[in-house]
């Protein structure tokens, strides 16, 4: 004997997809029929979706019709760390660049997991956001890349703007920073200042932008006539405390024979000069630091910290920019990060 509605429980959702099926269109068309699209769809396709949509009892979901309308005023941000100095800056830069538009900025958080990032964008896909902001740091070689590239594909069906900052590991919008570039410059500007033994401190989690700033600073080094640069690089934890803790393992043999210390963001850089003040040595009299991103706190610092500079208003304005335009013929936009020399490496007398 069938039981009543009541009895067999309760029953989900009707779907887009759900309409899409009954109407035997795809889930894009039947998005545009019944969220508002200015996209215009076949009226035999039309009907057949508004009929079925009748049928099912559908209900559209007033997110995913505020984006297709070109009305949503949220533009979803996901980065890796909000405690990272330079992960702060930027999602304050956006936020910044965001509101001249009168648009807000929700912002999700990694903790620099593949997976996880995975979750986000599929949670945010449902939200239906006006656009997504991947601004955490790629990996070399990420565990669910294409499920990534999917679930990214099937939110632009839907009207969304994918935007990706400093990263090239996915096909999509991207505003880039140079991070090979800019470390070779530095160790190039470094060895032109006479050092030669110089310790790079990359990343334990295998992180692209990572990678190219240890590869590019190593090839710098190379260029300058440096032989054994690829030799001096470690992977301590990616952390102001991974860095410290790298330094206070050092040999005093090893230790004693370094001219500068490279650590691939500046909060590493900064966890380096603390363990290296705890070995007992002076800054830079003894040892050189230098670091990468030029976040806001190193005007704290003393000695002033040499660094690569990323223009992270320019950044974020573009990626503000390529995530509210119509157009979509634009290319990849590089923003250009250059070392600024400061009293943390003065010259090797």
């Amino acid at each position: 004997m069938t039981g009543t509605p009541s009895e067999a429980g309760p029953r989900r959702p009707v779907t887009l997809d759900d309409v899409a099926r009954q109407a035997g269109v795809s889930q894009p068309t039947a998005s545009r029929v019944l969220n508002g699209s200015a996209r215009k769809v076949a009226e035999s396709y039309r009907e057949r979706v508004l009929e079925a949509a009748r049928e099912l009892g559908y209900t559209p979901n007033l997110p995913a019709q505020a984006m297709a309308r070109g009305m949503s005023r949220t533009i979803a941000l996901v980065i890796s760390l909000i405690s990272d100095p330079y992960f702060s800056a930027m999602a304050a830069e956006i936020m910044k660049q965001a509101e001249v538009l009168g648009l807000h900025v929700s912002i999700a958080v990694t903790e620099r997991q593949a997976d996880r990032e995975l979750d986000l964008v599929r949670e945010l896909r449902g939200q239906q956001p006006r656009a997504i902001i991947l601004a955490g740091t790629g990996y070399v070689d990420p565990p669910s890349e294409q499920q990534l590239i999917d679930e990214l594909h099937r939110y632009q069906e839907t009207g969304g703007r994918v935007v990706l900052i400093s990263r090239s590991d996915l096909p999509f919008e991207t505003v880039d920073f140079d991070n090979h570039e800019g470390s070779r410059q530095l160790a190039r500007e470094l060895a032109g200042l006479g050092y030669q033994r110089c310790l790079v401190l990359g990343s334990g989690t295998p992180l692209l932008s990572m990678q190219q700033r240890v590869e590019g600073f190593v090839t710098g080094l190379a260029e300058s006539g440096v032989a054994d640069a690829a030799s001096r690089v470690r992977h301590p934890g990616f952390s102001w405390a991974g860095a410290r803790e790298c330094v206070l393992g050092l040999g005093d043999e090893e230790l004693r024979d370094l001219q500068l210390v490279f650590a691939v963001t500046d909060d590493m850089a900064l966890g380096a000069l603390a363990g290296l003040r705890e070995r007992g040595l002076r800054i830079p009299e003894d040892i050189g630091v230098a670091g990468f991103d030029d976040i806001s706190t190193l005007r704290d610092v003393v000695p002033k910290l040499t660094t690569v500079h990323v223009a992270l208003n320019a950044v974020a304005q573009e990626a503000i920019y390529r995530a509210t335009t119509t157009d979509t013929a634009l290319n990849r936009r590089t923003v250009r990060a250059y070392p600024v020399l400061r009293a943390s490496t003065p010259p090797v007398s």
